[in-house]
């Protein structure tokens, strides 16, 4: 089978994109359609949480909607943050954002260096804190695991929501491939077409959790990444491809 059209289920590329290398040079049309966004929860529900932003004097980032997020409700509540918060961010681009949101200069803002469990000996530096962690409605298991590990006061405040997109302007046969990225990205996918039958559609998944979720929901598998060979959606893409195409 041929492929002629790819659905890539995220925002549109940069213009260096290698998806748009790859429908250049293999000469098929690929197009961009987030099949998720994120909706920020308002105060009244942060309220039914019985979440008092005064009461922490830590903030755990393991994003950058986290940030937006909590600053967005912290000026909803008019609460002001004060200079003496300490922050703890997943990652060094995360600690940067804050930057958007405060002035960086001589606050105390740790990070670690990607995944989470690394922040787990800044935990241990500044165990007294009382730690606020803004997440969205679906989080890893391996972050409260992380937390309780470490033996400090923290409590989740689920500050926005994925949520699925409107896609039903899409004639989603269209595709020879779909492209996910994510279990919401699948479970998108149901709710836009719940009549959508796989039949010859190509499936290509990122993580292993995406993988499991398109196999829960019955779709093939036909791709998957990361791989040690292809540790990138945009190489195994290519690859795969080209072998078809042979």
């Amino acid at each position: 089978m041929r492929i002629k059209s790819i659905l890539v289920s995220q925002p549109s590329p940069s213009e260096s994109s290698p998806y748009l290398e790859i429908a250049k040079k293999e000469k098929i049309k690929i197009d961009f359609r987030p099949f998720i966004h994120v909706a920020g929860v308002d105060n009244k529900e942060l309220r039914t949480q019985k979440i008092d932003l005064t009461q922490y004097t830590g903030i755990i980032f393991t994003s950058k909607n986290a940030v937006d997020h909590y600053f967005r409700l912290a000026e909803e509540l008019r609460f002001s943050v004060p200079d003496t918060m300490r922050y703890i961010c997943q990652s060094e681009a995360i600690a940067n954002y804050l930057q958007k949101h405060i002035v960086y200069r001589k606050r105390k803002i740790s990070f670690g260096e990607k995944n989470f469990a690394d922040l787990l000996p800044l935990f241990k530096k500044f165990p007294s804190e009382k730690y606020l962690l803004p997440s969205s409605d679906v989080l890893s298991a391996d972050i409260p695991k992380t937390l309780d590990s470490a033996n400090i006061q923290w409590t989740r405040a689920i500050m926005y929501r994925t949520v699925c997109s409107d896609l039903t302007d899409i004639n989603i046969n269209d595709y020879d491939m779909l492209i996910f990225f994510s279990p919401q990205g699948i479970k998108s996918l149901q709710q836009n077409f719940p009549d959508f039958k796989q039949n010859d559609t190509k499936i290509g998944v990122f993580g292993p959790t995406t993988s499991a979720a398109a196999e829960e929901a019955g779709l093939k598998v036909d791709l998957m990444a990361p791989t040690k060979e292809n540790p990138s959606m945009t190489m195994a893409l290519e690859k795969y491809i080209k072998s078809l195409h042979k």
